[in-house]
């Protein structure tokens, strides 16, 4: 089964892994909700830090 990837470097949607302007596509959904969310202190402090950049 395919899933549509999205091109991190022009926004660009497709199926295959690497997309025309060179850059990498991923997948766009975020992941699934849960309520023990292991990851959520790193995305936290991921986006305080890149707010604290900008």
């Amino acid at each position: 089964m395919l899933h549509i990837l999205k091109c991190v470097s022009c926004g660009s949607y497709g199926l295959g892994e690497k997309c025309s302007c060179g850059g990498l596509r991923a997948k766009p959904k975020p992941p699934k909700y849960s309520p023990e969310d292991k990851y959520g202190g790193y995305r936290r402090r991921f986006k305080e830090q890149k707010e604290a950049d900008v």
